[in-house]
């Protein structure tokens, strides 16, 4: 019984559902099938360790436990009274509840969060003669609440916080990107882990230390400090112990450079910091330069996210008009990917792009852009 497989659902942001059932099949999960933003698949207890673990573009990683149909508020709340929830956690643990809906009848997915927490509080006061506490904050169990039209699933969030909260950030700059967004356009961008990595815009350095991850295949999540599936009745500490092990195990050697820059002072201090939370000190350098003054070394595989708005002092188009000569004067040779949901201004660039991709960046729509740029996009400065 212990190593039966289950199914479970990663949860994802759209554009990156095709890049985790790879991350997914490569660790050895069965059954994967690509769903909108999420993926579900079969494994053991000991699989859903190491995938909370190692998957670097899951959000979250929940385990079905009841699935029902219900037409209205009284039917949703009977029925979440028939989950055994005892056999799920004892008294004296904590929980919280999470909901999202898709329905025209569960439009508050709030009040659905609070109807299913009734019915535990209920379930356990019948059974025991008391209500275990809630706790939002730092819950010993997440039970998670999806309702579709009428369909409703409820599950054990395995991941407690999302799973882009790494743990190696001490400090951010303004919006900054989702560890989790960084990893998957890194994945999408299929860099081949060999060339030199730069980001000329860093931020916080959350791309450049997600690269870094990737590059020596460090799980993901090794610097979190705890993770939901730690509260369950079931968890078996030894062979948690035993999956980090083995994972930490898998790190390889990493020959290239990885660097970053950005024209902020601030930026570039929160970016040591976080590097250096991260163990990475030694793998990543950083510094405060212009981009608009910067060169690259040929052949440099360049990532970034280009900020805009109230830090920059210009113009949208004339910013990106500038980044695009920057590119084509000063970054011949390398391949370039770029993000932004500016994508209006992104024509003023003036190189074509080789491929685009439709990520989304929290509610944002972006654009996801290859740039190689050649010799050949200097003519136009040459004549």
């Amino acid at each position: 019984m212990k190593n039966e497989n289950f199914y479970m659902l990663a949860k994802t942001m759209y554009g990156l559902e095709d890049i985790l059932a790879e991350e997914l099949k490569d660790l050895g999960a069965q059954q994967i099938k690509v769903l909108n933003r999420a993926v579900s698949f079969k494994g053991d207890k000991g699989f859903m360790y190491k995938a909370n673990l190692n998957l670097r573009t899951a959000l979250r990683i929940l385990k079905p436990i009841a699935h029902f149909q219900a037409h209205d508020e009284k039917e949703l709340y009977q029925q979440l009274c028939k989950v055994d929830w005892i056999k799920y956690f004892d008294l004296g643990n904590t929980f919280s509840t999470h909901a999202t809906t898709h329905s025209e009848i569960f439009t508050h997915s709030k009040y659905a969060s609070l109807v299913m927490k009734d019915s535990i509080a209920d379930t356990f006061r019948k059974k025991t003669g008391n209500r275990p506490n809630v706790d939002p904050e730092h819950p010993d169990v997440t039970i998670n609440l999806h309702i579709a039209k009428h369909t409703c699933t409820v599950s054990l969030d395995s991941s407690g916080n999302s799973l882009h909260k790494r743990g190696y950030k001490t400090d951010t700059v303004t919006a900054p990107m989702n560890e989790v967004l960084a990893a998957g356009l890194i994945l999408l961008s299929r860099w081949d882990k060999i060339t030199d990595f730069h980001d000329p815009m860093c931020g916080s350095g959350t791309t450049l230390i997600e690269a870094a991850l990737i590059a020596h295949n460090i799980p993901a999540n090794i610097f979190r400090e705890r993770f939901g599936f730690e509260g369950w009745k079931d968890f078996d500490k030894n062979l948690w112990k035993k999956i980090k092990e083995i994972s930490l195990d898998k790190e390889r050697n990493y020959t290239g450079t990885i660097s970053g820059a950005d024209n902020f002072q601030k930026a570039v201090r929160i970016s040591r910091a976080n590097i250096e939370n991260a163990l990475l000190y030694d793998n990543i350098k950083v510094k405060k330069e212009d981009f608009f003054e910067s060169n690259i070394k040929e052949g440099t595989f360049v990532l970034f996210n280009p900020p805009y708005g109230e830090r920059i002092p210009v113009e949208l188009d004339e910013f990106y008009e500038q980044v695009g000569n920057t590119l084509k004067h000063h970054y011949e040779g390398c391949t370039i990917w770029l993000i932004s949901s500016d994508i209006e201004n992104l024509k003023f660039i003036g190189l074509s792009p080789s491929k685009k991709l439709k990520v989304m960046n929290g509610k944002l729509e972006c654009s996801f852009r290859k740039f190689e740029v050649y010799e050949g996009s200097k003519k136009s400065k040459k004549q």
